[in-house]
């Protein structure tokens, strides 16, 4: 059974690294509801589904035509993600009347690691960094992809027509449809927004608690959140995507989590789960060293675990 990062936070003995793992869940939408999956080595195989075989129906006393279907098999490799946060004995000495040094850095260090594994799940490519995985942006292509009916974007809120609003509901729908069980539905901050205040006008608002007590938007039952920012503060799903003549539009992505390593979903896979290392003073230098290292995967099973939504004017 696939953990979550909140989950395995729950199990831990160690101190340190529990609080490492409950820093990136309590600041990740994308790390506090992912479920990871244990593997062995440093890659996982498996089959996709491609042509079915055939069924008929038969007389009595009549055969069957023998056919078999076709698998395609893919393979997801783990990548190595983390960092070191060094804190000088001096600034350890004399500056921790307040707030410890090192537990400073350290948390830090936790909040730029979930920044970039979040920012890697939507915006990940190997041709752009080989040393990343595939996000959803890339994996996603074909009747996955789903785009609003304007040339140039829709908007979410009427703009004097008074059917933009329906339009863009009946897409959001659309996307809801292609993806079985849908989990969650990440969006930008501009996105949320506007979403929040055309599903006031069209009673369709609702609120709930998630798993850490933040108030988070529902459609249908389904948390619209923002997926959050890279850790140079810019969206993770940026509102400058180009549909048509604009270049002012954003996505929204609709994800079914799986719970296990072959169920219909998006599982992340990992070997040894999250390590969080003190490797006291260095030898080179007088400074403390604390290091986070992970060996992440995604991947994706089942015809439609994921889809997303483009050309969306957060107006």
């Amino acid at each position: 059974m696939a953990l979550t990062l909140a989950q395995a936070a729950l199990l831990s003995k160690d101190m340190l690294q529990r609080g490492v793992l409950e820093i990136i869940t309590t600041s990740s939408t994308v790390l506090d509801r992912l479920p990871f999956e244990t593997i062995e080595g440093n890659a996982f195989r498996y089959n996709i589904e491609g042509v079915l075989p055939a069924a008929a129906f038969r007389a009595v006393n009549a055969g069957y035509t023998e056919s078999t279907g076709t698998t395609t098999q893919a393979t997801e490799s783990l990548v190595i993600l983390g960092g070191d946060a060094d804190v000088d004995r001096f600034l350890q000495q004399t500056r921790s009347d307040l707030n410890d040094q090192r537990a400073v850095q350290t948390a830090m260090k936790a909040k730029a690691v979930q920044a970039k594994f979040s920012d890697a799940f939507i915006n990940g490519d190997t041709a752009v960094d080989a040393n990343s995985f595939n996000g959803l942006k890339t994996r996603l292509t074909g009747a996955q992809v789903i785009t609003t009916a304007g040339a140039a974007g829709a908007p979410i809120l009427d703009t004097g027509a008074g059917t933009e609003t329906n339009v863009f509901f009946d897409k959001l729908d659309e996307l809801i449809s292609i993806v079985p069980g849908v989990d969650v539905l990440y969006c930008n901050a501009a996105v949320l927004s506007k979403f929040g205040g055309a599903a006031r006008r069209k009673t369709m608002y609702t609120t709930t608690l998630d798993s850490i007590g933040r108030s988070t938007v529902t459609y249908n039952g389904i948390p619209l959140v923002d997926v959050g920012n890279k850790a140079d503060g810019t969206p993770i799903i940026p509102q400058t995507e180009v549909k048509g003549g604009s270049s002012v539009t954003s996505s929204i992505y609709a994800v079914n989590f799986g719970q296990s390593l072959g169920s219909v979903g998006v599982v992340g896979l990992t070997n040894g789960g999250m390590q969080v290392m003190d490797l006291g003073q260095l030898q080179t230098q007088p400074v403390f060293r604390t290091r986070i290292e992970w060996y992440p995967g995604l991947a994706l099973f089942g015809p439609t675990p994921a889809a997303r939504l483009t050309g969306v004017l957060a107006s």
